[in-house]
């Protein structure tokens, strides 16, 4: 914006300049202007130089002393360029006084050819510095540039002094002679010269303070070319040149400042405010932070005249599955996506916070009781029935939420953060929608990080074991398989049940060295059962996302196959839809797996949003239908028609299919009625040991 005002000034500078030459030469030929007198015309040239010399010093002074620890080659070369000038304007100004100088009369020739070279030094000046592309310099460079500046000021001084006698005059009785204009129009052609090399250099980005520049280069100019058609230094044109001039230090010490003064301070003001903005907002979804979000409740909370505050923490159910499985930027979008939601139907008195990871907050004032925060919170979390779309494809998800209210839930904002953050934890883990804080959840958030820390205990300690579950055959009642199942036998709590060890192990990454135990484990103790002379039968191994993620997972499959002596066909393992989100990497990888020879399978099948597309070119051998449609399927003709299309389903694509959560007759006939391959619950044994898993279904 600024650029452009800067633009649209230096173009009206150009045509306003232009005008006035052309008024003025217009008007010398029709009007007879009376001359001043000598001494007038001495008077303002001496004010005028003053003043020159003032802005030159001013504009060395700027660049030279302030933000000199952000020096850059612009301001530091313009800066010693203008102590340069301003020696010469200030004997320009001696000369015209005649006052003596060392010694020496100053003449009124000798003004004219400090004038001339003051010109000369700044345009020639001008047009070398910004050739240079502008870098950033240090202090020990600032002191050579000043030495330097310094010495060819004063060696110029120096060298007048001794040649001045032999110059040449610039007049000729009283006259502007043929060389004094031909110096004019020397400084018009570098003075051009320096505009148009500022404006190639600056075609793409015009910084405003260089525009500033081009215009006193623009004045500059103009000045000489009024200088050019003067007929003496005691005539309107001559005096007109010098204003102009004049004007032209007053634009340069106006860019200089811009450049060294206006432009650092906003760039620092712009830094600032960045990084105050960073500080209180998340990058990703551009919400305020957590940081924003205490900030906000204390000013809340400290006022009196708004009752009750309600904060709501929002989390994403099973984000990071979607995480894992389509990738992070899939994920980042997502957030996006629910930030955006709950912003735009935000009420105006309500905020929307990210709290980092995939956790949103909602701060709700004036609430009249807790039940109206719940009440809301169930209206938001409705917004999320409709599909969010990410790279063409509706995903369905769902929100918990917790809620703490202010002042019963928490007398300092950090307090009531996370009590909301702690009750939105205990519904995501009771398969609730919303939880409102009560004290007793932070003894149950204690007891759940001890158990973490006890889980990376056991692995040590070799407190894990397995467990073995029959796979029938529905038609000849043969056992035909077994899945093994994780157990952990706590020192003090005893049994563990896995609903509450394996969600930990899996936030904290130890799923991963767990899952390659069992798969050791299950593997070793199924070849110990087939040298002991038992028929070989397949062990079925349950796969988490971050083991099925693991790039060298094949690889180290094949290793442990080899190393037990296990032939890869009696090793299935089971994997979830929700593994198969992101269809590349899920089909290389079961390619893989494949490959080794071992047979995989879908466990919970008809929980996920499995593709019938996908589904069907899938290296897969087998589905396992969860236990959740066989349960009901006696009583829910909605279940009932689910289990009868998976298995015709498997049916049509050759694939195996087994019922999970066998525990009746009844159940048990209706899929033998479906064509059930195998079943698996308790209607033919619990996990039991391995120990009374040989004696009960294992066959020399």
């Amino acid at each position: 914006m600024r650029t452009r005002v800067e633009e649209k000034r230096t173009i009206n500078a150009a045509l306003w300049g232009m005008l006035i030459f052309v008024a003025v030469q217009f008007s010398e030929s029709i009007f007879y202007f009376q001359g001043l007198g000598t001494n007038a015309f001495k008077t303002i040239y001496v004010l005028l130089g003053s003043c020159c010399l003032a802005v030159s010093f001013a504009i060395f002074a700027q660049g030279w002393l302030l933000f000199s620890h952000k020096l850059s080659r612009y301001r530091l070369y313009t800066a010693a360029l203008f102590l340069c000038v301003a020696v010469f304007d200030m004997l320009h100004t001696i000369s015209l006084m005649d006052v003596p100088f060392f010694g020496y009369v100053m003449t009124q020739g000798d003004a004219l050819w400090m004038l001339v070279l003051s010109k000369l030094f700044l345009t020639t000046g001008i047009l070398c510095i910004y050739t240079l592309k502008d870098l950033m310099v240090s202090v020990a460079h600032k002191r050579i540039v000043f030495i330097v500046s310094g010495v060819i000021a004063l060696s110029a001084a120096a060298a007048f002094s001794l040649v001045r006698h032999i110059l040449p005059s610039l007049t000729s009785h009283g006259q502007i002679n043929s060389l004094m204009k031909l110096t004019a129009i020397g400084i018009m052609a570098i003075g051009l010269s320096g505009i148009a090399l500022i404006v190639y250099r600056g075609r793409k980005e015009r910084a405003p303070s260089l525009l500033i520049i081009i215009r006193a280069m623009i004045y500059t100019v103009i000045g000489q070319g009024l200088i050019l058609y003067a007929d003496s230094i005691y005539d309107i044109d001559y005096l007109l040149g010098n204003l102009s001039c004049a004007l032209s230090y007053y634009l340069m010490l106006k860019g200089v400042y811009r450049l060294t003064i206006e432009d650092p301070f906003r760039e620092q003001q712009r830094i600032e405010a960045k990084m105050n903005y960073l500080a209180f907002h998340d990058d990703m979804t551009g919400l305020p932070n957590k940081r924003r979000l205490t900030q906000r409740l204390d000013k809340l909370m400290q006022r009196q005249d708004i009752g009750k505050t309600g904060v709501v923490v929002f989390n994403i159910n099973r984000f990071k599955n979607i995480n894992d499985s389509l990738g992070h930027q899939a994920g980042d979008q997502l957030l996006q996506l629910v930030g955006e939601r709950l912003k735009r139907n935000s009420l105006p008195h309500e905020e929307v916070f990210s709290m980092g990871g995939d956790e949103f907050a909602l701060i709700m004032p004036s609430l009249p009781d807790a039940e109206a925060a719940m009440n809301r919170s169930r209206i938001l979390m409705q917004l999320f029935d409709k599909p969010i779309m990410i790279e063409d494809y509706d995903y369905h998800i769902t929100l918990c939420a917790g809620i703490a209210i202010f002042p019963e839930d928490g007398d300092t904002a950090e307090q009531l953060v996370q009590h909301a953050d702690t009750a939105v934890h205990q519904a995501k883990d009771y398969g609730m929608d919303v939880r409102h804080f009560v004290p007793a959840m932070l003894r149950k958030a204690k007891e759940r990080l001890k158990l973490e820390n006890d889980l990376r205990k056991a692995i040590e300690r070799n407190e894990f074991y397995l467990e073995y579950q029959p796979l029938v055959h529905l038609e000849t009642t043969e056992t035909v398989g077994m899945e093994a199942l994780l157990r952990w036998e706590h020192p003090k709590r005893g049994n563990v049940p896995p609903l509450e060890f394996i969600p930990l192990a899996e936030e904290s990454g130890l799923i991963v060295p767990l899952g390659e135990w069992v798969l050791r484990t299950a593997c070793l103790q199924n070849k110990q059962w087939q040298d002991a002379g038992y028929k070989p039968i397949c062990v079925s191994i349950n796969l988490s996302m971050r083991q099925f993620l693991q790039t060298r997972l094949a690889d180290q499959i094949d290793q442990i196959l080899k190393e037990i002596g296990l032939d890869p066909k009696y090793v299935e393992l089971e994997i979830t839809e929700s593994m198969t989100f992101d269809k590349e990497t899920a089909f290389e990888q079961l390619r893989r797996l494949k490959e080794l020879g071992v047979s995989i399978s879908i466990d919970d099948f008809g929980t996920g949003y499995s593709s019938l597309h996908y589904l069907k070119n899938m290296p897969i051998d087998r589905l396992k239908i969860d236990r959740s449609f066989v349960n009901e399927v006696m009583s829910d003709h909605n279940d009932a028609a689910i289990v009868s299309t998976i298995a015709s389903m498997a049916h049509h694509l050759q694939l195996k299919v087994t019922a999970e959560g066998v525990e009746n007759e009844e159940q048990l006939h209706f899929l033998r009625e479906q064509r059930c391959h195998e079943g698996q619950g308790y209607f033919f044994s619990k996990p039991i040991l391995p120990a009374d898993f040989e004696k009960t279904f294992l066959i020399q």
